[in-house]
């Protein structure tokens, strides 16, 4: 599929480069599958999507800022179908029309023992300029588009303290219009921002 924008263009070049994140891996035994989308708008300036997680006493990720997506499902033919149906659910953007493919990032996994046994892999679509993006989902408070500048501005980059049962602990985030992003989804953005830098 030929990518309209040629920063787009560029990146998926920078992704495809990447060896270990050609092919999805095995996920160790007892853990569950998830994807999640980093959706890049092609506008003047590349802005990507995010969403605020509703606030929920069952998700162990309640009110957090992160990428649409989740586990995959028995009839979802790969991971990368996991993402496209995930924030098609999510956030109505339908990456399987309107969406450009350009790789994947590292596999992750939570690293705190309290969190669910799970490895989550990042899929990068591009999405064309103006398109329509909402809190599609009950699990879903809001949609947020960021200039992703913001993010490779180091001054975005801060640290926020969390308390967990041991105890209180700090962790790197960045900082975005009153929110933190920290976590699983800072860990995909810094290993993207290190290859989005001077698209």
């Amino acid at each position: 599929m030929e990518i309209p924008d040629t920063r787009l263009s560029r990146l998926a070049g920078r992704l495809s480069g990447q060896p270990e994140h050609r092919s999805a891996l095995e996920p160790p035994d007892g853990y569950t599958e998830a994807a999640v989308s980093l959706i890049l708008q092609a506008s003047a300036e590349i802005e990507v999507l995010l969403i605020k997680r509703a606030e929920s006493q069952r998700d162990p990720w309640s009110g957090h800022v992160a990428l649409p997506g989740g586990r995959r499902d028995a009839g979802d033919a790969s991971l990368a179908q996991t993402a496209i149906r995930e924030t098609s659910e999510e956030t109505g953007v339908e990456l399987s029309s309107s969406g450009w493919p350009l790789g994947r990032l590292a596999q992750v996994t939570p690293s705190h023992p309290t969190l669910p046994r799970i490895t989550i892999t990042p899929y990068v679509f591009g999405v064309p300029e103006k398109i329509e993006a909402s809190a599609n989902s009950a699990e879903v408070d809001q949609v947020l588009w960021v200039p992703l500048p913001v993010f490779l501005d180091p001054k975005t980059r801060g640290t926020t303290t969390i308390p967990l049962p041991q105890g209180p602990a700090d962790f790197p985030c960045y900082e975005v219009d009153g929110h933190v992003i920290w976590g699983l989804t800072f860990r995909i953005l810094s290993e993207f921002c290190a290859l989005a830098g001077g698209l």
